[in-house]
């Protein structure tokens, strides 16, 4: 209706979202589910032993049991894997409850399955055979999600005491020692494996985030960098001059109160120091608003290369013949455009090019690793919108014209 706000909703793709992540969510993702396809392999396991038994009529109770068990078993799992490794990237979740009803759930499918099993018929005094595969698969899937949450050796401790627990239900269903020693040492060898591919891919994920931490604190400390080198060379140049006009200031009064004419001397030459300091402070607020434009493209492959971030730059052979205004923009073109690259993108390869064309100087910039996700730069990203008025005041211009996917170009323009 006229005059109610509309809320727009952002529907977008399962592809158009992947495009959207960066390379840590990616991983993650991916390493969920690879985690989830392990319960989701281990119900189809149950599905189809249970299943080839369903026709029988001595079993059948017996495997539709499997099957509802194995299906709760399997959901239970799916979120305990997913808590668990919320928890192992230490973000705030109620993993325990889970792995707990997981276990349980586990646990007392075993029981019920292979005591079941034993009274089906006395045909087959051990139970039917497919109750081995669903007792592996129920142990397994319980024990994955463990290994993600706990401590490994907890986990470890965990998952060998709820197998000695179903130790009792086979010797009740009647299975022989040598047969229920086998399960025992078939499962414990499953359960290595699959508690080794979970833990392994919760380290890894983990590794992910650690190294775009460390990304991410290498760009922060960049900036830094910079800004301690501009306080710096300010307090070399002024903490002398004040120096120096405090204690004129003070030999001034000390000389006014005894009536000497000195005084105005000394007031003359705080004020010479005074106009001394003002001029000496715009040159260095001056050297830094000035990039030069070799030291700035020395400067960026060296912290790009620093950030694992591959750089090749071409100047030509005529940047030095460049009008030293026209250098000076330039390189800020630069300066700024590789900080937008450590902050902005996951970028592994950075070309910068500069030639003459039609009377200008085009500075062209491109680097790849960007997220398929509008740029925050062309709805009028302050760093960009400061390069366009500073080019501006040279009549140039900025734009960032359309690439691949995954790529973003910068194009500076400066009439010669």
């Amino acid at each position: 209706m006229a005059g109610r706000g509309t809320k727009q909703m952002d529907v977008r793709g399962p592809i158009r979202t992947w495009k959207g992540y960066g390379k840590p969510q990616r991983s993650e993702l991916y390493l969920r589910w690879s985690l989830y396809l392990m319960p989701l392999i281990l119900m189809a396991t149950v599905l189809l032993a249970a299943g080839s038994a369903v026709g029988q009529e001595a079993y059948r109770s017996t495997a539709r049991v499997s099957l509802v068990i194995g299906l709760a078993t399997t959901l239970l799992s799916l979120r305990a894997y997913r808590t668990s490794l919320d928890h192992y990237l230490k973000r705030p979740t109620t993993h325990l409850r889970w792995l707990v009803l997981t276990g349980a759930t586990a646990l007392a499918g075993c029981w019920a399955v292979l005591l079941l099993g034993r009274a089906a018929g006395p045909e087959n005094p051990a139970g039917p055979p497919f109750t081995v595969v669903v007792v592996s698969s129920l142990v397994a899937s319980a024990f994955g999600p463990a290994c993600v949450g706990l401590p490994l050796r907890r986990a470890v401790l965990a998952g060998l005491g709820g197998r000695l627990l179903v130790v009792p239900a086979t010797l009740v269903a009647g299975i022989d020692v040598a047969t229920s020693a086998g399960m025992v040492v078939g499962d414990l060898i499953m359960m290595a494996v699959i508690g080794l591919s979970c833990r392994g891919c919760a380290w890894l994920q983990g590794v992910v985030w650690e190294l775009d931490a460390a990304r991410e604190a290498q760009a922060q400390l960049a900036v830094a960098e910079e800004r301690l080198r501009f306080s710096r060379d300010l307090h070399d140049v002024m903490g002398r001059n004040l120096t120096t006009i405090a204690l004129k200031s003070e030999l001034a009064v000390q000389l006014a109160r005894r009536g000497r004419p000195e005084a105005a001397d000394q007031m003359a030459e705080v004020q010479r120091i005074a106009q001394e300091s003002q001029r000496e402070v715009r040159d260095v607020v001056r050297g830094y608003r000035t990039a030069d434009l070799h030291a700035e493209a020395i400067g960026a492959r060296a912290v790009l290369r620093a950030a694992d971030v591959a750089c090749e730059i071409d100047l030509g052979d005529d940047a030095d013949g460049l009008p030293q205004q026209v250098q000076s923009v330039l390189g800020w073109v630069i300066r700024e455009a590789t900080t937008n690259v450590l902050r902005h993108s996951e970028a592994g390869n950075c070309v910068i090019r500069l030639r003459r064309e039609d009377g200008r100087a085009v500075l062209e910039l491109e680097n790849d690793g960007v997220p398929a996700v509008p740029i925050p730069s062309q709805g009028g990203g302050t760093g960009l919108r400061g390069l366009r008025e500073r080019l501006a005041a040279h009549d140039g211009e900025l734009s960032v014209p359309a690439t691949g996917p995954g790529r973003f170009r910068v194009l500076a323009t400066v009439p010669l």
